[in-house]
C-alpha cells in the first residue's frame, strides 16, 4: 500500500452485499506488525507430537480453570478461553473489524522499522470447501456466516473428531463466546485447522483465490498508527481495564 486512501478501497473492496443493502465483508482480517510472519499456530510451533499434546494442554486447562469460566461444558468452548488466555492451540485470532486488524499490524513500536501486514480470508468461500455435515449446517441449515463454540459442539462432540470429517485438510472459523468485553471489543473470531498439526498458511497456499496479504510499509506505519488513535481504535478500548490504558499511554506518549 503507498497510502492510507489506497488501504481503505482495498481492506473495504467488495464489501457491499446486494441482498442485504448493506456494506459487510465476507473476510477475516489478521494483522501482524512483521510482513514476515506467518500463519503458524502457537501449537504447531510447539513442534512434536501436535495432538498429544493439545490434549494435554486441555484436559489440563480445564482440569485447573474456574468451573464457571466458559457457558458449557463444551471442549470447543475449553479450546477458546484458552486460546483467548494464551494457550497454545491450534487457532489463530482473526477480526471482522479491519481497523481492529490494523491496530495489531502498528501496536508494537519494536517493529515499526519493518513492513506489517493485514491477513484476508474469505471464510464464505472456506466454508464451501468443508465436509458435507459441516458445510450444511452453516451455509445452508443455520443461515450463518460463521461456526460458533455451541453449534460445533453439537456436530463434533470431541476436538479428536473434526480431522475425520473428511479425507481432505480443511479450516473454519469459529466465534468465541463473549468470554469478556476483550473478545467483544476486538470483534474477534477464531480460524480452526481440521488437524492441529496443519499450517494454516500451507493450505491457503493450495487456495489463493482465498485470501490476499496487504502489505504495509513500514514508512506507512506511524500514519496510520496516528489516524487510529484519532478513531479511538487503541489498547485503551481493545483491551478494557487498566492494563490496557497503561499500554495505551505509554505507547501514545512515547517520543519518536
Amino acid at each position: 500500500m503507498s497510502s492510507w486512501g489506497e488501504l481503505h478501497e482495498v481492506l473495504f473492496a467488495d464489501a457491499w452485499q446486494e441482498e442485504l443493502g448493506l456494506f459487510r465483508s465476507n473476510c477475516a482480517f489478521r494483522g501482524s506488525g512483521d510482513v514476515r510472519e506467518d500463519l503458524t499456530s502457537a501449537l504447531a510451533r510447539l513442534r512434536g507430537d501436535a495432538g498429544g499434546r493439545e490434549r494435554h494442554l486441555v484436559r489440563n486447562f480445564r482440569k485447573y480453570a474456574a468451573r464457571d469460566a466458559v457457558p458449557a461444558d463444551s471442549p470447543w468452548h475449553w479450546l477458546a478461553l484458552g486460546q483467548h488466555h494464551g494457550l497454545p492451540t491450534r487457532l489463530l485470532d482473526w477480526t471482522f473489524s479491519p481497523y481492529v486488524a490494523l491496530h495489531f499490524a502498528t501496536a508494537s513500536l519494536a517493529c515499526f522499522d519493518r513492513d506489517g501486514a493485514v491477513w484476508l480470508v474469505d471464510y464464505v468461500q472456506v466454508h464451501r470447501r468443508l465436509p458435507a455435515p459441516l458445510r450444511d449446517a452453516v451455509v445452508e441449515g443455520e443461515g450463518a456466516i460463521v461456526f460458533t463454540t455451541e453449534l460445533l459442539g453439537e456436530l463434533v462432540p470431541r476436538i479428536d473428531d473434526l480431522g475425520r470429517l473428511g479425507h481432505d485438510d480443511f479450516v473454519l472459523f469459529v466465534e468465541p463466546p463473549s468470554f469478556d468485553e476483550r473478545i467483544v471489543n476486538q470483534y474477534a473470531l477464531f480460524s480452526l485447522t481440521s488437524r492441529p498439526d496443519l499450517h494454516l498458511h500451507d493450505w491457503l497456499d493450495e487456495h489463493p483465490e482465498l485470501w490476499r496479504k496487504v502489505v504495509i510499509p513500514a514508512e506507512l506505519k506511524w500514519e496510520v498508527r496516528d489516524k487510529l488513535d484519532q478513531a479511538n481504535v487503541t489498547e485503551r478500548v481493545l483491551f478494557p481495564g487498566l492494563d490496557g490504558l497503561s499500554r495505551w499511554l505509554a505507547r501514545y506518549y512515547l517520543p519518536r
